[in-house]
């Protein structure tokens, strides 16, 4: 079995750039990703929200080039976490950890 995701979205805004301890790059940002079929109520496409996680050089190239509204192709794996928030609850996350990113279209 393998844990593999492809999706094809725009940038809901900026991606944030940080660094770990270590110097490790790592860039962060949500992926708007249109479903396939038009809500019946309103007659345009929902879309989902999907955080994206990119490491190293490639954390680097993301923050550089992309912007809100950036075109980009996603392939990595989906990963799950979880953490205590500051009022002591458990947080779940669900993201995909980018293992490449191919930019189609950059907004000026």
């Amino acid at each position: 079995m393998t844990n593999r995701a492809v999706l094809v979205g725009r940038l809901t805004k900026d991606p944030d750039l940080r660094f770990t301890p270590n110097g490790l790059a790592v860039c962060t940002f949500t992926l708007a990703v249109n479903r396939p079929f038009k809500n019946q109520q309103t007659g345009e496409y929902d879309a989902d929200f999907i955080q994206i996680v990119v490491w190293r050089k490639a954390a680097e190239n993301c923050a550089n080039y992309l912007t809100k509204g950036s075109l980009v192709a996603v392939d990595g794996r989906i990963q799950t976490r979880s953490y205590q928030n500051n009022q002591g609850q458990k947080v779940y996350v669900t993201e995909v950890v980018a293992e490449n990113v191919q930019f189609l279209q950059t907004k000026k």
